[in-house]
């Protein structure tokens, strides 16, 4: 994955506790999943009523495992579901939402 500074931030953001305040929501789902809660990141999804939010939506369900789910946030997203590894995907969304 190409390293910017902003990415690098994200990574070293992750020793902490929790993600910085001032974030946008969008940022902090992708930290939250990174962080493995699923929990949080999801409930922060759920208030996010946009393409974008759809998308963090269908990743997380996917990544419970719930295809039908996540197909239908995909669709909301105006995303195909996708072919790569779950791990792959995270690197393209961390690569254009960061």
């Amino acid at each position: 994955m190409e390293s910017s500074k902003e990415h690098t931030e994200f990574i070293e953001s992750l020793k902490k506790a929790f993600p910085k305040e001032n974030w946008p929501l969008h940022k902090k789902a992708l930290w939250w999943i990174a962080r493995g809660d699923w929990n949080r990141a999801h409930n922060i999804a759920q208030d996010l009523d946009t393409p974008l939010g759809s998308w963090i939506h269908a990743y997380l369900h996917r990544l419970e495992g719930d295809r039908f789910n996540a197909g239908y946030w995909y669709r909301l997203a105006k995303k195909p579901y996708p072919e790569e590894s779950l791990e792959k995907e995270f690197e393209f969304m961390l690569i254009e939402l960061l």
